[in-house]
């Protein structure tokens, strides 16, 4: 459910941002003042970052002051936030939050930043005894779903008399953390749908799909009486088994960290979000991100993870997709153990489409519809 901050709530949020900047960027310096002042240095990671005396004093100086200047203003406009007017119309400001939130969407949760969006399930229509849910993708919003006028939602609650309920979260927190809210929040749905005993399916898009996957086994575990009610699973583009532009950020690195001059810099790189590390290899629990560095280049390390019993599971991928590679979005992997099982039948490549045309291409959308056909073709 879509909605555009005010002017004062954007302030407070960017103002947070423009603090949390200078405490990182001084850090960064001081760093990098600390491993030039100790030179010449082998290659590696350099000092310990900080500088001592009359400079080491300086640079606490700056994030003291940064600090008091911070709570101030945040004050301030705390104050203001109340009924004011929208500071931009809502599809540009969407478009901006999704991806602020997906960049560095867990630092605004942690920091209880007021631009951190909030996980929420916008119903569309009618109350149906079908439910489809639309998961979106890394720095995406729910109406985000509408492309070149069409969307996959609405076209399957005109012909196939379902209610689309459309998911809109952070894409920047990890995984599993939206897979247990996502589960909590279906429970409770479910449970007061106004239609006696609904029926549910997924339509997921990138990664969407590995919320999907982490909300079926986390709610499962919880004792959920949801997932029993799921039928078909739909992914479009899922990184399954992981994405090569997050795995090259990784080597970014590991090469920054090469010299002690440009290793601060490396900092740089550890601001983008846990969503976004997540997608190094498609982690949908906890156990496949806690107690690790998520900054660390290292192996495929996960759990296997299949998917759920008794529900039927459709991958499609995009033929010219360069941001999900079609063995992940199928969900192939050349440890058998981790490999998905879907059925030959269930997995189709569209030909000559790229990541975001899985979201309107006539071809798609058939698959769809007929995947979701009561009783249709599988």
């Amino acid at each position: 459910m879509s909605t555009s901050p005010n002017r004062p709530v954007v302030a407070r949020g960017a103002t947070r941002l423009a603090f949390d900047a200078v405490e990182q960027l001084s850090h960064i310096v001081e760093a990098m003042h600390a491993n030039i002042a100790a030179a010449p240095l082998p290659l590696g990671g350099g000092t310990d970052g900080r500088t001592r005396g009359i400079t080491g004093f300086v640079y606490d100086s700056i994030r003291f002051v940064n600090a008091g200047a911070r709570a101030a203003l945040d004050a301030v406009l705390g104050r203001l936030a109340a009924g004011s007017g929208p500071a931009l119309p809502q599809p540009q400001a969407d478009v901006l939050l999704a991806v602020l939130n997906g960049v560095i969407g867990d630092h605004l949760a942690a920091t209880e930043n007021p631009l951190a969006i909030p996980m929420q399930l916008r119903p569309e229509g009618e109350p149906r005894s079908r439910v489809v849910l639309l998961i979106h993708g890394l720095c995406m919003n729910d109406r985000q779903w509408e492309r070149n006028g069409h969307d996959h939602g609405a076209a399957l609650a005109r012909e196939l008399d379902v209610t689309p309920v459309y998911l809109h979260y952070n894409t920047g927190r990890h995984v599993s953390e939206n897979g247990r809210e996502l589960a909590d929040l279906l429970e409770a749905l479910l449970a007061s749908w106004p239609a006696p005993e609904p029926e549910l399916a997924i339509l997921a898009h990138s990664m969407g799909g590995l919320v999907a996957r982490s909300a079926l086994q986390l709610g499962a575990e919880a004792g959920h009486t949801w997932p029993a009610r799921l039928r078909q699973l739909v992914f479009l583009g899922t990184p399954h088994h992981g994405a090569p532009l997050e795995r090259g950020g990784s080597w970014v690195d590991l090469l920054l960290g090469v010299s002690p001059y440009t290793a601060p810099l490396g900092r740089l790189g550890m601001l983008r979000s846990a969503g976004i590390t997540d997608l190094r290899h498609g982690f949908v629990l906890d156990e496949d991100w806690q107690g690790r560095d998520r900054f660390e280049r290292s192996g495929d390390r996960r759990a296997a993870t299949p998917l759920p019993p008794g529900v039927e599971c459709h991958a499609i991928a995009g033929e010219r997709d360069l941001l999900v590679p079609v063995a992940s979005a199928l969900g192939r992997h050349r440890d058998s153990d981790k490999t998905l099982a879907f059925p030959e039948s269930h997995c189709w490549v569209g030909e000559g489409m790229n990541h975001f045309d899985l979201l309107d291409r006539a071809e798609v959308y058939e698959r769809v519809r007929n995947i979701m056909t009561p009783a249709g073709p599988r």
